[in-house]
């Protein structure tokens, strides 16, 4: 059975860091590409970083770019996901998607993906 484990959320401080990890298993990790989206309160859920476990090539929203890093360690079948200077606006519950076969350029649509993890907290405060 497919299954994402999420950890590492939390409460940090503007300007902070946090490390996200998604553990996968019942599926060949080397196979398929692995994203992160993120849901606030009243709004809908946005993609922020995704994977192609294969190669490591990797996507980010504008809204991230040079502040968050996704990385994937395939012996561990984990990805992580850095979030580095943290504002308020980063506030949500953050999810782990995976899918394969997958148009990429397309990502940040959560319709394109096949599972979900459980989500994790992260709050921001000023």
């Amino acid at each position: 059975e497919v299954q994402l484990v999420e950890s590492g959320g939390g409460s940090g401080q503007a300007g902070g860091s946090l490390r996200l990890s998604c553990v996968a298993s019942g599926f060949t990790f080397d196979d398929y590409a692995i994203a992160w989206f993120r849901q606030a309160p009243g709004k809908e859920r946005e993609g922020v970083a995704c994977i192609q476990n294969s190669d490591g090539v990797a996507y980010y929203a504008g809204s991230v770019k040079g502040r968050f890093t996704i990385s994937s360690d395939n012996a561990k079948n984990t990805v992580n996901l850095q979030l580095n200077s943290l504002n308020p606006e980063d506030t949500a519950v953050y999810y782990c998607a995976a899918g394969t076969h997958m148009y990429l350029s397309s990502w940040y649509w959560p319709v394109e993906w096949s599972y979900w993890g459980q989500g994790t907290q992260v709050t921001v405060s000023s």
